[in-house]
């Protein structure tokens, strides 16, 4: 279902002073943005974890200038876990690369050992996805004793986002779902250039040869049009982590937003936070 949210001037997403904004409870969840603060919202979650935060700050520094008036080039916050075996990285000042036209704002990686030199996987989110949906995998991470063994079969995430309503596709009802108004969407298939994994085919395969599968998510409000946000899962990702991040992404309990997208504002359910 589809309706306007209480229509408010105070909810316009270019009002700088968040804190004078009422809250509102919406959804659907896939739809109600990161509220401006994708950021905080995952390295709250972390800091509650225990991780370690470390920023890295490269720039350009002329002769005899001061070091604060340098040019600030590069500047990376990585997330730590305490065994060291898996990291999060903010590297949307970066821009190192896009998915779907948009800039990487989250990279997650897991490596099978403290002393191997690469990661085993990584998953990539941009801006706009839900903090509750990026927090939910961090949090299925952290609890992992193995955050690089696949346990589990492909089909579970198939089946948790069926059991929240999402359609099956009727050609690639394995590897394709979507929610009833077709704006968001989860599929397994090739994964896109430039995704970190160990797997030899990301590396090696040829442009004529199919190259390593994993799981892909996004939002676009029609055929066509621009994403909303995107998420690659590298093609060693664990199916349990993935379904843990489609289980959140289709969940029907709503969040907690100050600011809503412009784009999807007339989308979403909502009522006041009390």
């Amino acid at each position: 279902m589809e309706a306007l949210l209480y229509p408010d001037p105070l909810l316009d997403p270019s009002t700088p002073n968040r804190g004078a904004l009422p809250a509102y409870w919406v959804g659907p969840r896939h739809l109600a943005g990161d509220d401006g603060r994708l950021y905080d919202a995952v390295a709250d979650t972390l800091a509650g974890l225990g991780w370690t935060s470390l920023v890295i700050v490269r720039g350009r520094q002329e002769p005899n200038e001061a070091l604060e008036d340098r040019q600030v080039v590069r500047s990376t916050v990585l997330h730590i876990s305490p065994d060291t075996l898996r990291w999060a990285q903010w590297v949307l000042p970066d821009e190192p690369f896009h998915l779907g036209d948009l800039p990487i704002a989250w990279q997650i990686s897991a490596r099978e050992h403290p002393d191997s030199p690469l990661a085993r996987w990584s998953a990539y989110f941009t801006p706009g996805i839900p903090g509750e949906v990026l927090c939910d995998f961090l949090l299925a991470l952290d609890a992992r004793d193995q955050p690089s063994t696949a346990l589990m079969a492909p089909e579970l995430v198939m089946d948790v986002v069926a059991e929240h309503g999402w359609i099956r596709d009727v050609d690639q009802p394995d590897s394709v779902a979507m929610h009833p108004t077709f704006t968001s969407h989860l599929s397994f298939g090739e994964v896109p250039p430039l995704i970190q994994d160990s797997d030899p085919r990301a590396l090696t395969a040829r442009a004529e040869e199919p190259g390593a599968t994993g799981w892909q998510a996004w939002a676009e409000l029609g055929m066509g049009s621009s994403y909303l946000w995107a998420a690659s899962f590298s093609a060693s990702v664990p199916h349990g982590l993935v379904a843990a991040f489609a289980s959140s992404l289709s969940s029907t309990a709503p969040v907690l937003r100050r600011v809503l997208p412009e784009s999807t504002r007339d989308r979403l359910l909502g009522a006041p936070a009390s």
